[in-house]
């Protein structure tokens, strides 16, 4: 029986959740997103959807890295890409999605090795975890913020490294682990430690619509998925379509936006202002700008680009007041970066050095 998931394109409103996602989606090394939400506003709908919507990972069977449909620790659609003209069996699969229990252990999430395999036969033995089931897909914590702290911490650090390291008395094993992580959260039920919070690289709050119109096209969506989920989806599949294919387009030109060093000087005093400890920061708010230019089919980032990245990565890493509790609103990010953007001086000149640095960074064309 085929299982139908609530399309992406008809969830109604969130934007900010839902630009998010697409833009994680674009580049998994953004770093993920935390959602923040009262129940009922469709954080796991929003999660599962963006796996349904991203195109089918591709590889050729039996290639060299040992690509099987059946283990995801060795899929890639690499060889799929290079020898495609050649007459090779091409094998699919749907971007994985994996749920993450709250009662997990570390052991089940990073997987275990078999000592009595390996001192019977000489042989390391692997059992995957959830980390290997995930590898090229999306990982999905659901109330995040109720995790044991040491859990979330390696949940984090794979997604950082993308890659999984087990080792259990001195035997290791290590085995790619790259996935885009989704984390969500009741801030009633209290929240993730400052060291773990920082670790996501977006942050969305979102709330429950107060718009009648919306409200009533809530329920008459959610109504009309239950009662004929294939009809439902069937009449969302050409938004889903166009929206698939401008995610597939943006990750392919990515690496063709370009960034100037008086972007990064104004990333740079954006965040200076704001008071933002270490910089991460800086890193993700780039990688953001990036995407959303490929997202937008440009091959450049404009301060706009900067300014919504920003709203996006910024929340939860500064307060209101320096020693309020309050957070400060994404709204009001953008709308004081747009400001400190357009009075921003020109960058002061950098050496040659630095520039052939910057230019060979553009070749290379990674961040």
């Amino acid at each position: 029986m085929k299982r139908f998931v609530f399309p992406f394109t008809a969830i109604v409103g969130q934007s900010d959740m839902k630009l998010s996602l697409i833009l994680n989606a674009i580049d998994p090394r953004i770093g993920g997103v935390l959602i923040k939400g009262e129940r009922g506003t469709a954080k796991s709908t929003a999660a599962r959807a963006l796996a349904d919507l991203l195109p089918e990972q591709r590889c050729i069977k039996g290639c060299h890295f040992g690509c099987d449909p059946e283990d995801p620790m060795h899929f890639c659609d690499d060889c799929a890409e290079k020898y495609a003209e050649q007459e090779f069996e091409i094998i699919t699969r749907k971007t994985p999605f994996v749920d993450l229990p709250l009662s997990a252990t570390e052991d089940r999430i990073v997987g275990t090795l078999d000592f009595e395999k390996a001192l019977t036969d000489g042989k390391k033995h692997f059992e995957p975890g959830l980390f290997a089931r995930v590898n090229r897909g999306i990982l999905y914590a659901d109330e995040v913020n109720l995790l044991d702290d040491h859990v979330v911490d390696t949940l984090l650090d794979a997604a950082a490294m993308g890659i999984n390291h087990v080792e259990r008395e001195g035997i290791s094993f290590t085995h790619p682990a790259r996935f885009i992580m989704i984390g969500t959260m009741n801030p009633e039920e209290g929240d993730l430690r400052p060291q773990l919070l920082d670790r996501f690289a977006h942050s969305v709050e979102i709330h429950g619509e107060t718009n009648p119109e919306e409200r009533v096209k809530i329920v008459n969506r959610t109504l009309a998925f239950e009662q004929d989920p294939e009809a439902f989806c069937g009449s969302f599949s050409k938004q889903q379509q166009d929206l698939a294919n401008r995610i597939t387009e943006a990750q392919r030109n990515l690496h063709n936006v370009r960034y100037s060093s008086q972007d990064l000087y104004a990333i740079a005093e954006l965040t200076t202002s704001f008071h933002v400890e270490g910089h991460r920061a800086d890193i993700v708010i780039l990688k953001t700008a990036r995407a959303l230019a490929a997202f937008e089919n440009r091959d450049f980032i404009t301060q706009n680009d900067i300014s919504r990245a920003a709203a996006l990565t910024l929340p939860h890493r500064i307060i209101s007041g320096h020693g309020s509790d309050s957070a400060v609103k994404p709204e009001e990010i953008e709308s004081k970066a747009s400001k400190i953007l357009e009075n921003m001086p020109k960058s002061p000149e950098i050496s040659s050095a630095d520039n052939e640095e910057e230019n060979d960074d553009k070749k290379k064309q990674m961040i």
